[in-house]
């Protein structure tokens, strides 16, 4: 597993980083399917935060917590993730018992039916602004937010194209034809 620990005002030093990755690593030998975690530190005035962000079976596990102490927030933020991944795998192991392993793939409130053929549908439309960049920049922010692609206005063709991160951690760019 690849583990991504960044700063923000604060130096990571050698200790603090294998620090990390030895909690985090703890971690990862209870998921299978964890292939990165992004840990990210930072201080705002005398608050020492650490928020993680691990991709897991099409979701997201994340944890964030702050104190007084940069080591404490690390130690708190990993029992809030354990408890996470504790939950999903109780609600994994459930689904693939009851043989409903699809609403683990794809969650839905519990408000919600069905369609009458029981096939997934949408049931979320997100709205930004796409602002122009150029695709360095754009593999930049998507790796700040930790996402797998990021949708962006090419700042050289002025057209909307995708970044995205291949499974072999190469990265790719899909542009429309004109």
């Amino acid at each position: 597993m690849r583990i991504i620990v960044r700063g923000k005002n604060i130096d990571v030093t050698p200790a603090l980083r294998d620090y990390v990755e030895k909690k985090v690593g703890k971690l990862a030998k209870l998921l299978d399917d964890v292939t990165e975690a992004v840990v990210t530190l930072s201080v705002e005035r005398e608050r020492h935060i650490v928020e993680v962000t691990i991709p897991v079976g099409g979701r997201l596990l994340r944890g964030e917590m702050a104190s007084g102490d940069m080591y404490a927030s690390i130690d708190m933020v990993m029992e809030k993730l354990e408890k996470q991944v504790e939950k999903y795998k109780t609600k994994l192991a459930r689904k693939i018992k009851n043989g409903s392993v699809l609403d683990v793939a794809l969650p839905r409130k519990k408000d919600e039916e069905e369609d009458k053929e029981g096939e997934p549908r949408l049931v979320r439309t997100k709205r930004f602004p796409v602002k122009p960049m150029p695709v360095e920049e754009a593999l930049l922010q998507m790796n700040l937010l930790g996402h797998d692609f990021f949708v962006f206005r090419n700042a050289d063709t002025e057209e909307v194209n995708v970044v995205y991160r291949r499974n072999d951690g190469n990265y790719g760019l899909i542009e429309p034809l004109s």
